[in-house]
């Protein structure tokens, strides 16, 4: 997907400058409520619903209902001055449907530093937990860690990447954190924002998505309650996934599990778009197609959605400049 940047908004009047002016006047209240516990005057949190769905709106392709799930619940949870649990969502699609371009979007917008941020924690397991013989050392670890980063500021966003990679158990440290008790470990944890993301569910989410087609269903026209039953399914018949028999699937931890729609071929054009503007190029016909030609469709008969949906989009483009 395209890079993330803070130069969606086009401010072409007074009216629109005072209207960033009031924008960032309330975001700095609604941080300075954020400081009455503990040390979260210390976070560089800094949250902008505007500058959010102007970025969603404008280059998240093809996810209606992501986009809309997304920000009402992170509007109803930062907007809450008491909340009685974390926020916890469960992204789920095909690869390159905008799982993870949508989770470094919440870090951009909610973090003065983005991802860069100290209060920002992205965990993979290739790369943070490789060996499943040393699950013991993982959990102590991992335990340790989201409790002394939550000490140090409430507003603390933990991100976990590849759940069907991650050997199951591990995820199991975190129940405590993730109910409605008001403290754990000592810790005031309340405030905390908890993203996990897979493909789990993606190819039943597709079918879903294929049989409203064959249906002559708009696609805007599936709706969530479509979607839930069948992820929440394919989570738990998946002993790779990492809420695999877990305590958090048992106990209705999660506060949505989010859908990612498989993408059409005007979804990728439009990413090709936006990566081409990206770079400071115009808007090539023939570099357009040629990307597009290169990418392989799915299923066989319909060739109707992107089998990488935009996720070799940039690294396509170089080949046809």
């Amino acid at each position: 997907m395209a890079a993330v940047t803070r130069g969606c908004r086009s401010w072409g009047s007074l009216l629109g400058l005072l209207a960033l002016v009031s924008a960032a006047a309330a975001a700095w209240d609604l941080t300075s409520l954020h400081c009455s516990f503990g040390t979260f005057c210390e976070c560089d949190f800094r949250p902008d619903f505007q500058g959010l769905e102007c970025d969603l709106a404008q280059h998240l392709a093809g996810q209606h209902l992501a986009r809309a799930l997304v920000v009402k619940a992170l509007k109803a949870f930062v907007q809450d001055p008491a909340p009685t649990k974390p926020l916890v969502l469960s992204l789920h699609g095909w690869t390159g449907t905008g799982k993870s371009y949508v989770s470094s979007l919440l870090a951009h917008y909610l973090f003065r530093d983005g991802l860069r941020s100290p209060h920002v924690h992205h965990f993979s397991p290739v790369i943070h937990f490789p060996h499943p013989s040393q699950m013991e050392r993982y959990k102590k670890d991992l335990k340790s860690w989201v409790q002394g980063n939550l000490t140090t500021c409430g507003r603390s966003l933990f991100l976990f990447d590849e759940m069907d990679k991650l050997t199951p158990g591990l995820m199991e440290v975190l129940r405590p954190f993730l109910g409605s008790s008001w403290v754990v470990y000592g810790t005031n944890y309340r405030k905390a924002i908890f993203i996990f993301i897979s493909n789990t569910g993606g190819e039943q989410i597709n079918q879903v998505a294929l049989e409203a087609w064959r249906s002559h269903r708009d696609r805007e026209e599936i709706r969530l309650q479509e979607l839930e039953p069948v992820i929440s399914r394919a989570v738990l018949d998946n002993p790779h996934h990492g809420f695999w028999r877990s305590g958090i699937m048992e106990e209705h931890l999660l506060d949505a599990l989010v859908p990612f729609l498989p993408l059409q071929r005007h979804h990728v054009r439009h990413c090709v778009l936006n990566e081409l503007a990206q770079l400071g190029l115009e808007p090539r016909d023939e570099v357009v197609q040629a990307v597009l030609d290169s990418t392989t469709f799915f299923p066989e008969d319909e060739q109707l959605f992107s089998s990488n949906g935009c996720k070799t989009v940039a690294s396509r483009i170089p080949f046809f400049l």
